[in-house]
C-alpha cells in the first residue's frame, strides 16, 4: 500500500468582491446564490427572504444549513431563483447555500456531507400519460 500523502487544505473559491458563488437545483428549480461576510441579511429575488419565503416551514429549510454550522447571521445572502413552485425554490436555494459555503470555507464540507446538503435531490415529477387521469391514476372503471 503507498504511503498516504498530505492532504492540502483547500482554497477558498472568491470572486473579486469577496463573494463565494454556488448554483443549486430541486425539481424544475434552479437557485445562484452568492455569499459574503456580512450581517446576516437574505435577498431572494430582489425581496427579503421572510417576504418571498412566507411560510415558516420554508424558512426553516433554508436556515438548515447555517444551523449546521452555526454560523447563524454571520454572512449576507443574495440569490435569484427561477422555476418550479415555492418548495422546490426553498430546496435549490438550500442546496446552493451548502455549496456556496463550502466554496467561501472550505471547512465546512464534512458537516454539511454528514447533514446530506450536498446531495441534490433528484425526485422528478413523473410525467401523465395518455389514457390516464395523472401519470399513474386510472379513470374510474364501471361495469355498466
Amino acid at each position: 500500500m503507498p504511503a498516504e500523502q498530505p492532504v492540502e487544505p483547500k482554497e477558498p473559491k472568491l470572486d473579486a468582491f469577496g463573494r463565494a458563488y454556488a448554483t443549486g437545483r430541486r425539481k424544475d428549480a434552479v437557485a445562484r446564490v452568492w455569499v459574503k461576510a456580512g450581517t446576516g441579511k437574505f435577498t431572494v429575488n430582489g425581496k427579503d427572504m421572510a417576504q418571498y419565503f412566507a411560510r415558516p416551514t420554508l424558512q426553516m429549510i433554508i436556515g438548515q444549513p447555517f444551523g449546521v454550522t452555526n454560523r447563524v447571521g454571520q454572512y449576507d445572502v443574495v440569490c435569484t431563483v427561477t422555476g418550479g413552485g415555492l418548495s422546490g425554490q426553498a430546496g435549490a436555494v438550500r442546496h446552493g447555500l451548502s455549496r456556496a459555503l463550502i466554496n467561501y470555507d472550505p471547512t465546512l464540507r464534512p458537516l454539511l456531507k454528514s447533514g446530506g446538503f450536498l446531495t441534490r435531490d433528484d425526485r422528478e415529477v413523473e410525467r401523465k400519460k395518455y389514457g390516464r387521469a395523472k401519470a399513474r391514476r386510472s379513470f374510474q372503471f364501471s361495469k355498466r
